[in-house]
This record gives structure tokens, C-alpha cells and sequence, in this order.
């Protein structure tokens, strides 16, 4: 059975029985395939700057494990029987760190100072990260996110800039809507390198 169908008759289940989609479909006793997403590729190297990736924001529909499905603008639902190897924020956030590694143009990439005063500090909103499917239409994956890059010399603002980028899944099935993800990932992460390296120069 088709992901997404799945997902409507799992939302009638849930509308009869008066349960809650996020509090139903969160049991800990479902049993869910797990799925990441690859940081951009690179050898790394260079530069010699120090960056700190905080953990992304996220409004409450993204701050979860689960992958988000709109049919609507006003709703949100989930794939029943998947989610992302850590919560949308989190999962941005390595890989952020890992594409700005892999791109190279920093001396250090990391989480967190650990003790040292890095040069910048990029901040991330995570706006979309989300298969928007109404019905009887081929999903589209959108993500997007603004990153604000902090000068810790003096604790200004440097740049702010808006990433998004959207991609097609080939069909409704839960391989096919991630696969999308890794497309739309992938070209949000390569407009975020690139400022973020131009903006450090």
C-alpha cells in the first residue's frame, strides 16, 4: 500500500477515535523504518576561520523525528510507518556541519566553542521541511530555512539569507518522498555553503 495512502486511512482511524495524529502515530511501541540524509560532498580543507553551527529552530510541527506531510496549508500529518534518524533540527544541523566540513574554507567547523571563540556563529530557522501532497497530486518536497551569520568579534550581524529549494518525489511511496528530500536538501545546503563560505572571506 501506497505511503500515502496509508496516511488517509490512518487519519480516518485517528478522526474516529477522537486520538490525536502526533500523540497516535509517537507510541513508542510502533516499530518505524529509519531514514537520514547525506551532508554535501567534499575533501575539506583550507581556510582559517572558526565557525559554530547552533542547533537549528523549528516551529512544533518540524521539531519532531517524523516525516512531515501536508495535504493543506493548514494541515499536518505524518508518514505512518517512517521517520528521521534524529528531530528535523537536529538532523539540519549535522548536516550543515558536515557539507561545511566536506566544502573546506574554515580552519574549524563545529556544534559548539567547546572553550574556543570562533570567528562566526551560523544561526538556522528551519521554515520548511516537508512533503506537500494534496490529494490526487505527486508529492513536492520543500525545505527552507534562514540562516543568520553573527561576527563574534563584535557580536553583529554579518548576513542573513533565505535557502529554499523544492523537488518533485517520483511517486507517493515512502522511498520515493525521501529520496525527494535528499534532492531538496542537497540544493538548499549548496546555496547555504556558498554564502556562508563568501560571507567569511
Amino acid at each position: 500500500m501506497r505511503a500515502l495512502t496509508r496516511l488517509s486511512l490512518l487519519a480516518v482511524v485517528l478522526t474516529l477515535s477522537g486520538c490525536g495524529a502526533v500523540t497516535s502515530l509517537s507510541r513508542a511501541s510502533e516499530q518505524l523504518d529509519t531514514y537520514t540524509l547525506s551532508p554535501l560532498p567534499g575533501a575539506g580543507g583550507g581556510g582559517s576561520g572558526h565557525i559554530v553551527v547552533e542547533a537549528a529552530t523549528a516551529g512544533g510541527a518540524l521539531a519532531t523525528d517524523r516525516i512531515l506531510i501536508k495535504p493543506s496549508r493548514v494541515q499536518a500529518l505524518y508518514l505512518p510507518d517512517a521517520r528521521w534518524s534524529d528531530p528535523a533540527p537536529a538532523l539540519m544541523q549535522t548536516l550543515l556541519v558536515g557539507s561545511l566540513q566536506n566544502a573546506g574554507g574554515f580552519r574549524l567547523v563545529a556544534r559548539e566553542a567547546a572553550g574556543l571563540v570562533p570567528d562566526y556563529t551560523l544561526m538556522t530557522e528551519l521554515r520548511d521541511f516537508q512533503a506537500e501532497a494534496p490529494p490526487g497530486a505527486v508529492p513536492t518536497v520543500r525545505v527552507a530555512m534562514v540562516l543568520t551569520l553573527i561576527r563574534e568579534s563584535d557580536r553583529s550581524v554579518a548576513s542573513t539569507r533565505r535557502v529554499e529549494a523544492e523537488a518533485p518525489a517520483a511517486s507517493d511511496t515512502t522511498g520515493d518522498i525521501v529520496v525527494a528530500f535528499e534532492t531538496a536538501v542537497t540544493q538548499a545546503l549548496g546555496q547555504a555553503v556558498g554564502w556562508a563560505r563568501a560571507q567569511a572571506r
